[in-house]
């Protein structure tokens, strides 16, 4: 365990402690092409070929077209030999449409919302896992395709990105399906990979692939046509296009609860040998031969999958006491209140990394959270309460590493905080409260203000009620004016 120290006038003990048990989870995208039609019957056994051999806990499919569909391919495919599978909430939209299947023992669906285009739908699924409760969004799409649908293609995903522009900062979310994108240079796939100052809507390819990805120098990565001849219904004229992918936002990349792991990531049953070609040309050195039959014969797309890792939110545990609201002769707070806990980085202009916020429990003093967004580094530790002065840790910051259990005590030194802005109160050094109009500065300003309530008999939850008993009153201003006179301000790097 790493221990630090850190002093304000709250009692903070603060613990992260990292589970060291993360959840791998396959997601799988596959194009299942005009899925259910006259042949069927006859590709439902390749398709069983490929889930057994793949076994995604999460399958996300385009070209499935209605409801009977999706109960076909759940019944006939994927719980042909066992009930492992549910399907998620489908939604018929405009021409072919996306379905979501997964492992009820794993996940949790939440939703399926629908994302109008100017053509065909965007779906918007929500999962959770059901060990740690992580939510994952899945943008499902199946982009027009065509060299004529350029333009269309933007359209498209100007509706994706008028959405994920919306998010929260740190949200996990991924788009997968068919894009049917032929090369960077596109205007759809630019907008998806457009880093906009203002949100964190934006996509990454951790494949990073540019020009036209139709030539052999990307064969490794086609996933359309698996054959080169025609029968059934399908595209032929062997590997040769990218269309198929799973992209990331910044979050699930760098530094999420939901972690990608790049090197899963597999355009299932390409040995890179079979550009323009059948995928099914003996040899396939990537999978065995019935499985690359069953890719020939079940569509004209490969799947593609990844894995991704749940479970990697910080778990953070902070002990708080304010100056008033600590009672040293019984060593309890007289009530619990709210506190904000950010994680700033180390150097000028000390960038915001998560914020952590919670209530400190009257007996433990323990305010307890969760953090997703703090990669290895040093970070300054910035507390804010409602009408408390706000206090950093020492100078420095504090290291932190992932998988490591971290803890700060601002109770035990006056050196613990920036510029050792605290007060001893009891055995307890806590920080100053008083800055009711948090302008990092108690003085008269803030007497004004309490005696004026307290002339008027205010009582209930308010800023001014320092000591935490419901009325603001004479102890409140006494609090206040002392640390008036000692001209407290707040003291930052």
């Amino acid at each position: 365990m790493k221990s630090a120290t850190l002093s304000l006038l709250f009692v903070f003990i603060f613990s992260v402690n990292l589970a060291h048990s993360q959840q791998q989870i396959k997601i799988m995208t596959y194009n299942l092409l005009n899925y259910p039609n006259t042949d069927t019957n006859i590709r439902n056994p390749h398709f069983r070929t490929i889930i057994n051999a793949v076994n995604p806990d999460v399958l996300v499919v385009s070209e499935i077209n209605t409801q009977s569909g999706v109960n076909s391919f759940l019944n006939n495919v994927l719980n042909y030999t066992s009930n492992l599978y549910s399907a998620g909430t489908y939604i018929d939209g405009f021409d072919s449409d996306n379905a979501l299947f997964y492992k009820s023992s794993v996940i949790n669906f939440i939703s399926n919302t629908r994302i109008y285009t100017q053509l065909r739908d965007i779906n918007e699924f929500k999962i959770s896992d059901k060990k740690y409760s992580d939510t994952l969004i899945i943008y499902a799409v199946h982009l027009r395709a065509g060299d004529t649908s350029i333009v269309r293609r933007r359209a498209e995903i100007d509706s994706l990105r008028k959405k994920t522009n919306l998010l929260p900062k740190g949200t996990d979310f991924i788009a997968l399906g068919d894009f049917n994108i032929y090369g960077s240079f596109e205007p759809a796939y630019q907008k998806l990979l457009q880093d906009n100052p203002t949100d964190d809507g934006n996509f990454i390819d951790h494949l990073n692939l540019t020009g036209t990805w139709n030539s052999s120098a990307y064969r490794f990565y086609h996933t359309q046509s698996t054959r080169t001849r025609s029968f059934g219904d399908g595209a032929t004229g062997g590997l040769d296009d990218r269309f198929d992918m799973i992209l990331n936002s910044n979050s699930v990349v760098k530094n999420g609860g939901i972690k990608f792991l790049s090197a899963s990531y597999t355009a299932y049953g390409n040995d890179g040998n079979h550009y323009n070609d059948s995928i099914n040309k003996i040899p396939n050195t990537s999978v065995t031969q019935t499985v690359a039959n069953a890719l020939h014969y079940a569509s004209d797309h490969l799947p593609v999958f990844a894995s991704f890792e749940f479970g990697n939110a910080t778990q953070v545990e902070v002990k708080v006491i304010v100056q008033g609201l600590y009672n040293p002769s019984i060593n309890k707070l007289n009530r619990r209140d709210s506190v904000k806990i950010y994680f700033r980085k180390n150097e000028s202009p000390y960038l915001i990394s998560d914020t952590v916020i919670s209530l400190a429990d009257s007996i433990n003093f323990t305010c307890s959270g969760v953090s997703r967004r703090l990669n290895e580094g040093n970070y300054f530790i910035q507390i804010r309460h409602r009408n408390s002065i706000e206090t950093w840790s020492k100078t420095g910051g504090e290291y932190f590493s992932p998988g490591d259990n971290f803890s700060y005590d601002f109770t035990d030194s006056s050196n613990k905080a920036f510029g050792s802005n605290l007060i001893l109160y009891g055995s307890k050094y806590c920080i100053y409260n008083g800055d009711t109009n948090q302008d990092g500065f108690i003085d008269g300003a803030d007497n004004a203000m309490i005696e004026n309530e307290a002339l008027n008999f205010v009582i209930g939850f308010t800023i001014t009620d320092l000591n935490g008993d419901n009325i603001t009153d004479g102890s409140d201003a006494v609090i206040a004016d002392n640390n008036a006179s000692s001209f407290v301000s707040s003291i930052r790097p």
